[in-house]
This record gives structure tokens, C-alpha cells and sequence, in this order.
């Protein structure tokens, strides 16, 4: 163990705190529940470090503390109150006494808990953990759902029959075997099909990629994807209701064309001609469906993807909570099913890298639309795309929304937001600085943006960044 005042310094240089690690000043003491709760949270995050004494704030000196004169006690205690072992160490830096609570990582499928509440960190608080991410803990280990057999026992041309191997090798970008052999053998390379004592027995992942007909696999029917397409801009009146039939892969090129197809247009002016243009541009829609098959959560029953069609947006939401902060889409990334995100990213579905967000967002910013509104509730995650609409028509709520999601889109870019660059998302004039001027105070009161202190205080030249930069 023995941390140095070297390593010390080190942890103060990190740009942020992090899951692993957590400053407290605690000056003179540090309240024992809140110290059980870091403790905890820590844990269920992997573990990492709880240190006393040096201020949270960049550039983080060390202040000294006076809290936990008695390590050794201090670390048994805890261990009676937890349950597990968290040892505790002083290090004489030159600045002050500082503390440092080496917290270890859960194990593997377990999650603590503190008076019945399961822990986690939230920037600098604590919260407890969504139903969605104690069923990832408590399911590792387990089986995965996708890899399990959802048909076995079958001859060689079964396994033609129900999947559609043309289309995937097309997808694939590989030529067609000359007989079903080549077909099943790249089919068990790929671990889409198993050989199962002399026949074969299709996986869930390959049949909710690769199906026909999913209906032909009774478990699999529900994870269809669902488009509803209303009359007007609420729910009254149902025109379409359609789900699909054929597995994520051999059917999304189909998806994306019947959404389109059910779009409303507007006709705009462009080169001094008319013309009819969708609500909004196709590239959003394939990103956003893409995203929302890979991310779902599959062990939620009864629930589906769904892309639901107004006269005035459109609303794409997937069963499961996001595992990545809705204000974190547009620069992270984690997969949910990692190898049907795999599969997907090398048929040309979707990318594993978060670009389909920024993709979603730039579009937005060249169409001129509103900014899409990413929210989580319900156990779902939603997005929901707006028609174009003008920038004297947008709310408070639009204006503050494209002004956070701008300033993330140029931060990911490695640019910087600006006065300028923000009256160019919007599509404004010189004259309409002092608006963008208070678009951005009003974000930066919001604490979604803060001020690039690296340009110094000059207004003229002031750059921003996203609040977790």
C-alpha cells in the first residue's frame, strides 16, 4: 500500500474526479454515514480512492485534515458495518496530513448495499442504483440471453430455411458459398450457430439478427421493432400500427424505408424551386434506430423498440435505462449487448464509437432543426427528433438544449464553442450577438457550459466547454 506524497500530487493532477476516485477536504472531521456511503459507492463502481485532506477543486491543494485520528480503528469499524475490508492510511505530505481509504471493487454479481440502499456515485453525490444497472450486477455470470439456443436439432437446410444467409453475407461484403456447408460453416465461425451432437442449434443473437420470419422464434416475436404513425401530434388518432417481421439485420434496411415512407413533408424553397422534403433527414433516423435496437434491454419482457411517427416529431425510445448519462450520449459511449453491437457495426447497421450521436446532432445543426431531446423514464430510454421550426419560434428549453449540445458536438471535434459558432448553428446574423450572448449565460447558469478559463476573462474571445470538461 504505502501511498507517497509523490502519488499524492499525482491523484491532484487528475482532470476530474472520477468513479475511482473522490477528494473531501474534511478540514477537522468527516460525518462516519456519508464516509460508509463513499465507501460503498466506491465499491459498487469497480473501487478506488476516498482521499481526506486535499480541497475537490482544481488546482486541488492540500489543506490537511484532522478527521480519522485512528486509522486502524476507524477500518475496523467499518468493517463491521459493511461487511468489507477497507484499509486506511495517513501520509505526511508537505502540505498537511492527508488521509487516503483504499476502497476494494465488488465482487463479481454482488452489490452492496448501506441500510438497504445500493449505492452509486453521481458526480459528487450519491444515488442509488436504477433497477436496470442491479440487474446487470446481479445477472453477471449468468448465462447471456443472446448466446443461448433459441432452436436446436436441426439438419443443415433448417438452418437455411429460418435465417436469410443471403442477405447476410451481402451484408457482410462476402461472396456466397457455392453449397449450405461454406453457409453453416461461416455461420458457427461468426458463433451464430453451434453443432450440437451431429445437428445444429441456432443462437437467440443469431436469429434476432438473421430471421425470416422472427415469429418463428416464439421468444423473439416481442423484440420486434414497432412503428406507430398518428394522425396528428398526439396519440388520438392511430393511422399505423406495424411491427416487424424479419431479424435486426436482414430487415433494418427495410425499417428505415417504411419509417421515411410514413414521414410527413415540407415543401421549402431551394434554388428558387419547389421542393418536397422530409421532417427530418434519413441519417437520423438509421442512426437513432440502429441505437436503439443495439442498446435496448433484452431482459425486459413485454417491451420492444418503438418509433412512433407525429405530424411534427418523431419519437424513437427502447426498453432498459441508458447506462451512459443522457447528458454524457453525444461523447460516450458502452454497449449494452456488446456482440450484437459487434455483429451490427460489421454488417454497416450501426458504430461502436458514439458518432451515430454526433451524426444525429450535426444533422440538426445543418438542417436547422431544433436540437433532439434525449430522456430517460419509465425504464426506457427515449429521443425525440422535432421538425424544423423556427429560431423565433423555439422555446427556452430549445435555445439551452442546441446551445449544451453544440458546445459538446465542437468540444468532441477538439474545437471550442463560441459566440460566433453558436449564431452559426442557429443560422443567425452579426446583429443577433447579444441573443447568443444570452443563450449561453442562461446555459452556463444552468450548469450545462462553463467558460474556458484557459482563454482568460476576455468576453471578446470567450470560449466555452460542457460543464464535465
Amino acid at each position: 500500500m504505502a501511498t507517497t506524497p509523490e502519488q499524492i500530487d499525482l491523484w491532484r493532477r487528475s482532470p476530474a474526479e472520477h468513479e475511482r476516485l473522490e477528494f473531501k477536504e474534511a478540514r477537522n472531521q468527516y460525518d462516519y454515514q456519508k464516509l460508509q456511503g463513499y465507501c460503498v459507492g466506491l465499491a459498487n463502481e469497480g473501487g478506488g480512492f476516498l482521499i481526506f485532506g486535499v480541497a475537490n477543486e482544481l488546482p486541488r491543494p492540500v489543506v490537511g485534515t484532522g478527521s480519522i485520528g485512528d486509522p486502524t480503528g476507524m477500518a475496523l469499524k467499518l468493517f463491521e458495518s459493511l461487511g468489507f475490508r477497507v484499509d486506511i492510511e495517513e501520509v505526511s505530505h508537505p502540505d498537511g496530513r492527508v488521509v487516503v481509504c483504499h476502497i476494494p471493487g465488488r465482487p463479481r454479481g454482488t452489490a452492496y448495499h448501506l441500510d438497504g440502499k445500493y449505492l452509486m456515485r453521481s458526480g459528487e453525490s450519491l444515488v442509488p442504483m436504477t433497477e436496470d444497472r442491479l440487474r446487470q450486477i446481479f445477472a453477471e455470470g449468468a448465462p447471456d440471453w443472446l448466446e443461448e439456443h433459441s432452436k436446436i436439432g436441426l439438419e443443415t437446410h433448417a438452418v437455411v430455411e429460418l435465417l436469410d444467409t443471403q442477405t447476410f453475407f451481402e451484408l457482410m461484403r462476402l461472396p456466397y458459398p457455392s453449397d449450405r456447408d461454406g453457409v453453416i460453416d461461416r455461420l458457427l465461425r461468426e458463433r451464430v450457430v453451434d453443432a450440437v451432437e451431429g445437428k445444429y442449434a441456432i443462437r437467440r443473437l443469431g436469429a434476432l439478427l438473421l430471421a425470416k420470419r422472427l415469429e418463428d422464434f416464439p421468444e423473439l416475436a416481442r423484440k420486434a421493432p414497432r412503428v406507430i404513425v398518428y394522425s396528428g401530434s398526439s396519440k388520438l388518432e392511430t393511422r399505423i400500427d406495424q411491427g416487424g417481421t424479419k431479424g435486426y439485420a436482414v430487415g433494418f434496411q427495410g425499417l428505415v424505408r417504411f419509417i421515411m415512407e410514413q414521414l410527413p413533408q415540407n415543401e421549402v424553397i431551394e434554388d428558387a424551386l419547389r421542393k418536397e422534403v422530409k421532417l427530418v433527414p434519413e441519417i437520423t433516423i438509421r442512426e437513432l434506430a440502429a441505437n436503439a435496437l443495439v442498446h435496448q434491454d433484452l431482459s425486459i419482457t413485454g417491451a420492444s423498440v418503438m418509433i412512433e411517427v407525429y405530424s411534427n416529431r418523431i419519437e424513437i425510445s427502447n426498453p432498459g435505462d441508458p447506462i451512459v448519462p443522457v447528458e454524457r450520449f453525444i461523447d460516450g459511449y458502452q454497449s449494452r449487448n456488446e456482440r450484437l453491437a459487434d455483429l451490427m457495426r460489421r454488417m454497416g447497421i450501426c458504430e461502436e464509437k458514439s458518432s451515430g450521436i454526433d451524426k444525429v446532432v450535426n444533422a440538426a445543426e445543418v438542417f436547422q432543426l431544433p436540437a433532439p431531446l434525449f430522456h430517460a423514464g419509465n425504464r426506457r430510454t427515449h429521443v425525440t427528433l422535432f421538425g424544423p421550426k423556427d429560431f423565433d419560434d423555439m422555446d427556452r428549453g430549445d435555445r439551452i438544449r442546441a446551445c449544451y449540445q453544440h458546445c459538446v458536438l465542437r468540444w468532441v471535434m477538439s474545437e471550442r464553442m463560441t459566440n460566433q459558432s453558436l449564431r452559426e448553428r442557429f443560422h443567425l446574423p452579426e446583429s443577433k450577438s447579444a441573443i447568443v450572448s444570452q443563450i449561453i449565460a442562461t446555459t452556463t447558469e444552468n450548469g450545462l457550459i462553463k467558460l474556458d478559463e484557459a482563454v482568460g476573462a476576455s468576453r471578446k474571445y470567450a470560449r466555452y466547454l460542457p460543464f464535465w470538461a
